[in-house]
């Protein structure tokens, strides 16, 4: 239940109805008042009761850290998250006993969740949300393998004279190597694609 309609004596007695109901606090509620209610002759005939639309108030981060632990509960692993938000930007490091589970080969299946992750997340979001879902540190450790596989291939690139393709990689990945090769005089680098599906191309100047 993430909305409900009440009524009361007075406008603050439906709203405090419907907070009880949603079993939330008043911060975590938008609340639109339906009708303002009336007060009968004698306090008894005529009367009309105040009424209110009251809606919980979503948190993407917690909706988002919901959705990571119900994935991981059906695969199987019992995973603890720890939140790190920087402004739009958010991190969720998971751990746990079987976390590779998570992380799966070269990375796909946390790439995989990540990306349902960050819709979920700004399913409930009046601003985009950028979403980094990491296990044991998994991300440093790619990041480096990623480094040292950019310089790998722009020096294909330049040897072969020929473009070369990498494989789709979500932003997170394909920033990496853009930023290792910006200052290479030999090779350029730009993503072509749709997402999920988007990947980089390295080109000889």
């Amino acid at each position: 239940m993430k909305e409900v309609t009440a009524t009361g004596p007075s406008i603050e007695e439906a709203v405090e109805s419907a907070l009880a109901q949603l079993n939330i606090r008043r911060e975590q509620a938008d609340i639109q008042i339906l009708t303002e209610g009336k007060k009968g002759l004698f306090g008894l005939f005529g009367s009309k009761p105040a009424s209110v639309l009251v809606k919980k108030i979503m948190d993407p981060i917690e909706e988002a850290k919901k959705f990571i632990l119900a994935v991981s509960k059906e695969m199987g692993i019992t995973a603890d998250i720890t939140v790190k938000q920087d402004g739009k930007n958010v991190e969720f490091q998971m751990s746990g006993d079987k976390i590779a589970l998570l992380i799966g080969k070269r990375g796909q299946t946390l790439n995989s969740l990540q990306y349902l992750t960050q819709l979920v997340a700004n399913r409930f979001s009046d601003q985009y949300i950028n979403i980094v879902l990491d296990a044991e540190n998994y991300r440093e450790r790619r990041t480096e393998t990623l480094m040292n596989l950019a310089i790998r291939l722009a020096d294909k690139s330049v040897r072969t004279k020929r473009k070369v393709s990498l494989e789709p990689m979500p932003s997170y990945e394909r920033k990496v190597i853009h930023t290792a090769l910006v200052n290479s005089s030999l090779v350029e680098t730009e993503s072509e694609g749709s997402e999920p599906n988007r990947y980089i191309v390295i080109t000889p100047k």
